[in-house]
């Protein structure tokens, strides 16, 4: 069930990334404007997620993510119902929402089920679901936008969903009472939520605001973004169930572990943000041939994953992470020596050698988080791991607009996207290898810091146990 879930999200993720050029035509609207249908998604999960995780330790872990599951399909519908620009983004919250459910709990639940043994290859195998979702997600939205439109790939996942939420009624009920774990009741610490989600909403509207925009609003946001910040600190260290625990970043591991979990999806997205557009506009791909090119991401994932988790359970985390991310930078290099003039195939490559840096970090960076925090915790640490991510992709999302965005806009005399022509190809390319390289130094830099961690992992647990 958990991996049905995972197949979904990342499924409905990959979809829309190739949809983006077709929804920003559709609806005439600039890529500022049209990115906040990521934007928007992103920025719901990253906040939410904490929350959900601190309530799934309360009332339970499956109950949540099965609610999540059917709050994911109603928001499906209502996305492809929308009208305009503006409900498209409205409906993508309420499926963020379920989205969120879901993504907070998940992991916790594996941990519970599986030994603490054959937590890399539980999290390798969920990565297989990861693979798989990422990459049919390209191939069906290309083919549904080539023959209907985009508002069809809000449709496709919905059977799926909905049976996966009627199995995980019957098959889930034996596991309720043992991921539920038993502590007292806390007040919920809404301060810390109303905190956390101001900080991270300035911090995207400050990103996002880089044409048109005076520098006395963009100061007035960037001192809002730091009072949210410092409110969000000073409350945390004072709450008793604080909704961001700041106490378990006092381990060196687990801090290293979420920061570089989000540098990895900020690398990942910038470079599934601004693909399908070089694909679309500069080499004239379709849409049902971006979804094939697009799909050398995944296809690397589905392979190296499950690799990777089954190295993790013996050899631990830090090489293999520093590792993947390593590969990953390269992979933005390679992308930066694209062309108006290149093939598919040296596209696919280079995407390629990408996602193989990211599945190698993946699933032993995760097993590290989860590892290392006590089972009352585990709720919450879940939770967290799912937000560092989100938080890098919305930081991905963020960065690529922006840099990208200013960059076209300087060397173009001001224009947009929405108005590109073919003789702005030079402009274009320029810019999105500049995007890529400030990626490729992010990836480098969380490649740095994953060589710093312990040796953790199985060797680790493995005389833990022999301990007790």
């Amino acid at each position: 069930m958990v991996a049905v879930g995972v197949f979904l999200s990342t499924m409905d993720s990959s979809m829309i990334n190739v949809a983006l050029p077709s929804i920003m035509r559709s609806f005439g609207t600039s890529l500022p404007q049209t990115e906040w249908v990521v934007l928007i998604y992103l920025l719901t999960i990253t906040a939410s997620l904490l929350f959900w995780g601190r309530v799934a330790d309360q009332v339970g872990l499956s109950s949540i993510y099965l609610s999540g599951m059917l709050v994911f399909s109603l928001g499906s519908v209502t996305c492809y119902l929308s009208a305009t620009l503006f409900q498209l983004i409205a409906f993508r919250f309420l499926q963020a929402m379920g989205a969120a459910m879901m993504m907070a709990t998940g992991p916790a639940i594996i941990k519970t089920v599986f030994p603490l043994g054959q937590l890399g290859k539980a999290l390798g195998l969920v990565g297989i679901s990861t693979s798989i979702g990422l990459m049919t997600g390209p191939v069906i939205s290309g083919l549904l936008i080539h023959s209907y439109s985009w508002r069809a790939i809000f449709l496709v996942t919905l059977p799926i969903s909905l049976f996966a939420c009627m199995a995980g009624l019957l098959f889930m009920k034996p596991f309720s009472k043992k991921i539920l774990f038993e502590k007292p009741r806390v007040p919920f610490d809404w301060a810390g939520m109303i905190f956390w989600t101001g900080m991270i909403t300035m911090a995207v509207l400050l990103s996002t605001h880089h044409s048109g925009t005076s520098a006395k609003v963009i100061v007035y946001e960037g001192l809002i973004c730091f009072c949210f910040l410092v409110l969000l600190v000073k409350t945390e260290y004072r709450q008793q169930a604080p909704l961001f625990p700041l106490s378990l970043f006092r381990s060196h591991s687990y801090a290293i572990a979420m920061f570089c979990a989000a540098l990895s999806f900020a690398v990942l997205f910038v470079v599934l943000i601004l693909m399908p557009f070089y694909l679309d506009y500069v080499l004239g791909f379709s849409a049902k041939r971006i979804g094939f090119v697009m799909m050398a991401v995944p296809i690397s994932v589905f392979f190296v994953s499950p690799l990777s988790g089954f190295f993790y359970d013996r050899i631990g985390a830090r090489f293999l992470t520093t590792a993947g991310l390593t590969i990953a930078a390269c992979g933005l290099l390679l992308l930066c020596f694209l062309s108006a003039e290149s093939s598919a195939f040296n596209v696919a490559w280079r995407l390629a050698v990408l996602g193989c840096g990211q599945a190698l970090f993946l699933s032993p960076n995760s097993a590290t988080v989860l590892e290392s925090v006590d089972p009352q915790q585990t709720g919450v640490s879940s939770g967290m791991l799912a937000t560092a991510r989100n938080l890098g992709m919305l930081l991905g999302v963020s960065v690529a607009g922006l840099l990208f965005g200013m960059i076209f806009s300087k060397l173009s005399g001001g224009q947009d996207l929405r108005q590109y022509s073919p003789d702005q190809v030079q402009i274009f390319m320029y810019a999105l290898k500049a995007t890529f390289t400030v990626a490729a130094f992010f990836s480098i830099l969380g490649a740095g810091l994953s060589s710093l961690r312990g040796k953790t992992g199985k060797k680790r647990s493995a005389q833990k146990t022999k301990l007790e």
